[in-house]
């Protein structure tokens, strides 16, 4: 479909890209990998008339260290991603997420800016990176802000960010510490599966056998990412035993919401299994933090 596309552009700079986005003033829309948006074009949901392709700039290729964080730039793909060393050692989940997204073609191409733009609630990489606290770094031809991942859903399918005129230059993910640990952990039909049936995430500090706090965050239970605020409250100074992690668990799945499908199997089903993958992330997010 893209060969057919006319008006594919090409910039080889962030100011050529917002240059363009700034001309044709909402006629034009940012694509990276591109797996969601040429299926919404194909189905005549998005009638962009130019498509800005951001992948020849050079700085949003890299993934680097920078102070407390790593950045993950715009271009960069979920394979590029699972297989980084230090994204494995300071942000295990979301290495772990990206290796876990859809199929090895998709994974080769789609990009973890993307998954989050994109908005799906159960989308892999965005549920590990509101876990791990991330924030993604938004420029017009105007201004430039920071924004956490969570903060960023509208509602299902549908951004804050508004790629007619916007460009998620990448993503910040806070490395994790020697007493810090996080997990990643999905259940879905098929690997292949492009959208998992449950999936959640947890990030743990710990200060001997005590947490000191915890995000946890499930999927797809609510418009976006969902925190679970109360069992994180809960946990924090909480002795890290299975009593615990077992209440925190039972929390989380009286707080989902999920709705019941014919792909994804009944509500009452997926509030059961979502109590054993918080209860797994959890386990293996501490398991992580001792081992260090």
């Amino acid at each position: 479909m893209l060969l057919e596309y006319e008006s594919y552009l090409m910039p080889d700079s962030l100011n050529e890209a917002l240059s363009i986005l700034e001309e044709y003033k909402g006629r034009a829309r940012v694509i990276a990998g591109g797996t969601d948006l040429v299926i919404d074009i194909g189905n005549k949901e998005l009638t962009p008339e130019y498509l800005v392709d951001i992948t020849r700039i050079d700085e949003f290729k890299k993934i680097q260290q920078e102070g407390d964080f790593i950045k993950i730039g715009a271009g960069v793909t979920h394979n590029e991603v699972a297989r980084s060393q230090v994204v494995s050692e300071k942000a295990a989940a979301l290495a772990q997420a990206c290796g876990e997204v859809g199929s090895l073609q998709i994974r080769n191409v789609g990009t973890v800016v993307g998954n989050v733009v994109n908005a799906q609630p159960a989308a892999d990489a965005a549920v590990a990176l509101v876990a791990l606290g991330a924030s993604v770094e938004i420029v017009d031809s105007k201004d430039k802000r920071e924004e956490q991942v969570e903060n960023v859903y509208e509602g299902v399918g549908t951004s804050k960010i508004d790629s007619g005129k916007e460009i998620v230059t990448g993503v910040k993910v806070p490395l994790s510490q020697n007493n810090q640990g996080s997990s990643f952990v999905r259940i879905a039909k098929r690997k292949a599966l492009a959208l998992p049936m449950l999936n959640a995430a947890a990030a743990v500090s710990l200060n001997g056998e005590k947490i000191e706090w915890a995000r946890i965050v499930m999927a797809p239970v609510g418009p976006g990412p969902t925190r679970v605020e109360e069992s994180e409250k809960m946990l924090s100074g909480s002795v890290a035993n299975e009593e615990k992690l077992k209440e925190a668990a039972e929390l989380a799945s009286q707080q989902a919401q999920p709705r019941s499908s014919k792909l994804r199997g009944s509500a009452g089903y997926r509030r059961s299994v979502i109590k054993v993958l918080v209860m797994r992330a959890l386990q293996q997010a501490i398991a992580q933090a001792k081992a260090k």
